[in-house]
């Protein structure tokens, strides 16, 4: 193992209008690091000078930003298509600002397409990203989201699942691509992540903080696309999975990123207790952590 301890933190929207006082005011809670993510497009964001502010706060607490995400359709083509493909280039090419070395989002689809239809698609966007990325000294952290899609079909991404990421590494073998994980997308697909994680984590090179609850009752008498909930999103440490035998498959694998917590989906804790609930769970993941180190 090499040591290094794995710092928790959690997701900031780089589109709200001052990410930097909304880190100030997380940073007291005792976070670690902060993704900075951005839905589809980068809006009037400027990259350099928000860097500059961001450093400006997190550099002498020693709190890195961990990632730059941008997280649309990058494969179609439309305008917004057009946008989140200049996102992404943006990101790279600012990345180093901000003190990191990944870059993250949907790979896109071609929609309504099965899976490996859009591997050309994939090649023709990601290849030049990644070589762009390889130049910067960035890698593609490639989040695993289906966003409602299967195999068959779907509007925003590939990378959700193992056999879709067997297609996409053959189809660009980069070493600087792999991937974002989080236990909740497998989760939601009746994957076991604690028996998957171990096979794939050489390729993580990011890891969201979200778990999930999984009602097998109501899988049992309706299966997972009737009019019962069988899943819901939620906040490590509310959910079914136990995250010391996360840290601890990370760190035996000598993991190198952090775990940043991805709020706004828990159905208990949300609006006016979204951040009480992000506090527990940052708590749960550091408890967590330290039991892992016993192990």
């Amino acid at each position: 193992m090499t040591g290094k301890r794995i710092a928790v933190g959690t997701m900031v929207d780089g589109l709200i209008p001052n990410p930097v006082n909304y880190m100030a005011e997380l940073i007291p809670q005792g976070f670690e690091s902060f993704q900075l993510t951005f839905w589809q497009h980068l809006g009037d964001k400027d990259l350099a000078k928000l860097a500059d502010e961001v450093r400006t706060l997190l550099d002498p607490l020693g709190i890195p930003i961990s990632s730059v995400g941008v997280y649309g359709n990058p494969l179609e083509e439309d305008e917004m298509a057009g946008l989140t493909r200049t996102g992404l280039e943006k990101a790279i090419d600012a990345a180093p600002l901000f003190g990191a070395s990944i870059v993250s989002g949907f790979t896109g689809r071609l929609r309504n397409s099965a899976i490996p239809d859009s591997i050309p698609a994939y090649q023709r966007v990601f290849g030049p990203l990644a070589d762009r990325a390889a130049k910067k000294g960035v890698s593609l952290a490639l989040e695993n989201c289906a966003m409602g899609g299967t195999w068959k079909c779907g509007d925003w991404n590939l990378a959700h699942g193992p056999d879709a990421w067997e297609l996409l590494f053959e189809a660009l073998p980069h070493q600087n691509i792999g991937l974002e994980w989080e236990t909740c997308h497998q989760m939601i697909n009746l994957i076991d992540p604690m028996a998957q994680l171990p096979y794939w984590v050489d390729r993580v090179l990011h890891v969201h903080g979200k778990c999930a609850n999984v009602h097998h009752d109501v899988i049992k008498k309706h299966g997972i696309h009737g009019n019962k909930p069988a899943f819901f999103h939620r906040f490590p440490g509310l959910g079914d999975a136990d995250w010391t035998t996360v840290f601890s498959i990370l760190a035996a694998h000598n993991y190198a990123g952090n775990i940043d917590i991805e709020g706004w989906h828990d159905p208990v804790f949300f609006g006016e207790t979204e951040i009480e609930g992000q506090i527990n769970s940052l708590n749960y993941l550091k408890s967590c952590r330290s039991k892992a180190s016993l192990t």
